[in-house]
């Protein structure tokens, strides 16, 4: 039956060429957006069953109904920013067109020129004097334009999703908006945008897998950065003292609705600052998103009431894991005994690493509320400065929400020799998360004076997950990556490392 509509659109298609009509159109310039039509009609007072000639207007759009009772039509058109009903009658286009308004299919896009109005029943109207086809559409819509349900398809045919599915395209008009909220809050706060190599030839910055590729012409190893920390910190050094990225970062890990492999953040440095005033920047950069975007701090996160008032709580690591999981912070054996209760691998694994699997797995669900956790153990942060009178803490918090991780910040290390005794325990680690080379350059720009710093990591996609209410992180992101279709009659298995 799909192969029999994709025939029958194109023989319209081929009709409108017969009638000397373009089925893909040309350039329609003038055209006013639907939310604006409507509020001109709203703003010019027509009542019902008026309208008026000298109030003219162009408009174009995606037809999502469709309805021809004898010598009028009337068409919905959609835009990006609403749906509009345009009304057409025969004795006005004339014979030609009319024929073609026979053939118009749901999903066609179509311009139209004619003057503000309301039907009998109040519906803001355009009534049109002449329109064009702009493109015609060679597949139908989803079934009776219901909006495309099946999820899969939605992330692997968006621009389906988009055009079908209003709530859709709110959500990413609204993500656009928050990242220009971040951009102007930063500038405001005096830091300057810059960008780094999403290429690099030795990773760092995060413990993660990273993507390898490798490079033709110079035959060396490259990969796709899993963080850009490393190269930030030496334009600290360089003397820019307060900068920030919007960043593409790539980790060769597992998806989920938390995790895409490529994904977007926002980091930033401030030299001479240090925790405290990333709390205030992770805080004032969600209060500037939440005044762009609307909707109060108290907001709903799936079944979740959530309050992001600041200030938000600040809760120590070591109480948390007291309170939830039972251990001190300090007793390795109960760590690792409790750990183990809960199926944790902690044979071969450090304290610190047991400690942070069991604070993962017993503590971060239970931050539903927009929470600063700090004074993370030293060990799993490397390039983190000691808490003064304890070396075993590190002044670190992450910023959790809804069970999160939605920040993570540091007061900078800016001692080189304490750095290069840090990374160099980082290279005796095993697997593929952990750093294979030492980057001997970002040792260097230590060397030469890094100033005492604060540096900041914003999960952009999870914080528009938060602000526009969306389950997945797939919800927020136009094309996550998807796994590749089975061919149909194949069999096989999801296995390991599946989405969830």
């Amino acid at each position: 039956m799909a192969d029999q509509y994709f025939q029958d659109r194109q023989t319209k298609r081929d009709r409108l060429r017969e009638m000397g009509f373009d089925p893909y159109g040309a350039r329609f310039e003038g055209v006013t957006v639907n939310s604006d039509i409507r509020t001109r009609v709203e703003n010019h007072g027509l009542e019902a069953g008026q309208g008026d000639e000298s109030q003219t207007v162009r408009a174009a759009g995606r037809i999502v109904l469709r309805r021809v009772m004898g010598r009028l039509a009337f068409l919905t058109l959609r835009d990006s920013t609403a749906d509009l009903q345009i009304g057409l009658s025969k004795q006005v286009v004339g014979d030609e067109a009319w024929k073609v308004i026979k053939i118009l299919d749901l999903g066609d896009i179509i311009g139209v020129d004619g003057y503000l109005g309301r039907t009998k029943t109040g519906e803001i109207t355009v009534w049109g004097t002449e329109f064009a086809v702009l493109c015609k559409s060679l597949r139908p819509p989803p079934e009776k334009w219901h909006g495309l349900t099946d999820v899969d398809l939605r992330y692997r045919q968006r621009y389906i999703d988009l055009f079908s599915n209003v709530d859709v395209m709110q959500t990413f008009k609204a993500r656009s908006r928050m990242i220009d909220a971040i951009r102007a809050y930063m500038r405001g706060l005096e830091f300057l945008e810059v960008e780094t190599p999403m290429l690099q030839p030795i990773y760092g910055g995060a413990a993660a897998r990273p993507f390898t590729t490798h490079h033709n012409t110079l035959d060396i190893e490259l990969f796709l950065r899993i963080s850009p920390e490393l190269y930030l910190k030496r334009l600290l050094v360089g003397g820019m003292e307060r900068v920030f990225e919007i960043n593409r970062n790539f980790r060769n890990e597992g998806i989920s609705t938390q995790h895409n492999p490529e994904f977007t953040m926002l980091e930033c440095y401030q030299a001479y600052g240090d925790l405290s005033d990333m709390m205030n920047i992770v805080e004032g950069m969600f209060t500037s998103c939440i005044e762009v975007i609307g909707g109060g701090y108290k907001r709903k996160f799936k079944d979740l009431d959530l309050d992001f008032t600041p200030p938000w709580p600040r809760r120590q690591y070591a109480e948390l894991l007291r309170e939830y999981a039972g251990v001190d912070l300090n007793d390795g054996e109960a760590v690792r005994k409790k750990a183990a209760t809960l199926g944790i691998e902690n044979a071969k694994a450090d304290d610190a690493v047991v400690a942070n699997k069991l604070f993962e797995a017993t503590v971060e669900d239970k931050l539903v509320q927009p929470t600063f956790v700090t004074e993370y153990p030293a060990a799993i942060c490397p390039l983190t400065r000691r808490k003064p009178g304890d070396p075993s803490l590190a002044l670190r918090f992450e910023a959790m929400v809804a069970g999160m991780e939605i920040a993570n910040a540091y007061t900078e290390l800016n001692d080189p020799e304490v750095q290069r005794e840090n990374l160099g325990a980082q290279l005796q680690g095993e697997g593929d998360e952990t750093m294979r080379v030492m980057d001997e350059d970002f040792l260097n720009a230590l060397e030469h004076g890094m100033p005492p710093a604060g540096g900041l990591g914003v999960g952009i996609d999870r914080l528009v997950m938060l602000l526009t209410n969306s389950s997945s992180i797939r919800d927020v992101i136009l094309f996550p990556v998807q796994r590749p279709q089975a061919k149909e009659g194949a069999e096989g298995s999801r296995g390991r490392g599946a989405e969830e």
